[in-house]
């Protein structure tokens, strides 16, 4: 872990958040180790397991090496009114997963599913990285993912 990350903020319990959402998003296999915890903990000055305990109770971290891609799902009410199971489903076909929370094969793609991304208006919708897709069909999600295999363009 690159230890100017965590030295941007003061060592303050309070920035726990923020510096625990930039490691993991300067890891190309987006997620924390076991040592980036304890590397904060000791930093800040509190035990590991309230790092742990906080890396763990978000859903946003991940403790396990993820895809360059992380595909979230909506499972809000409207969503899954609007199909979002069939949109799940779509997405592990596609990606050849059996179940949620894992990686493709090519560490390109993981597939989650999110409470809620706030775009209820677009349902069903994801978010893949930090880019949100609203009003999918299973044309739209091959379309999405045939244009991140060919070098990440956004459709």
């Amino acid at each position: 872990m690159d230890k100017k990350i965590i030295e941007k903020y003061a060592p303050d319990p309070e920035n726990l958040l923020f510096i625990l959402h930039d490691i993991q998003d300067s890891k190309v296999d987006h997620y924390l180790s076991f040592n980036d915890l304890q590397e904060v903990a000791k930093y800040l000055g509190i035990p590991v397991s309230k790092v742990q305990g906080v890396a763990t109770f978000y859903s946003m971290y991940s403790l396990e090496p993820r895809g360059k891609y992380i595909i979230r799902v909506c499972e809000s009410a409207p969503c899954h009114v609007m199909g979002a199971l069939d949109i799940l489903k779509e997405f592990k076909e596609l990606l050849g997963l059996d179940k949620i929370g894992e990686t493709t094969k090519d560490k390109l793609f993981t597939l989650e599913t999110s409470a809620c991304l706030g775009v209820c208006g677009v349902a069903p919708a994801c978010m893949i990285n930090d880019v949100v897709y609203g009003n999918l069909t299973k044309e739209k999600i091959k379309q999405i993912i045939d244009g991140l295999r060919k070098g990440g363009s956004n459709v």
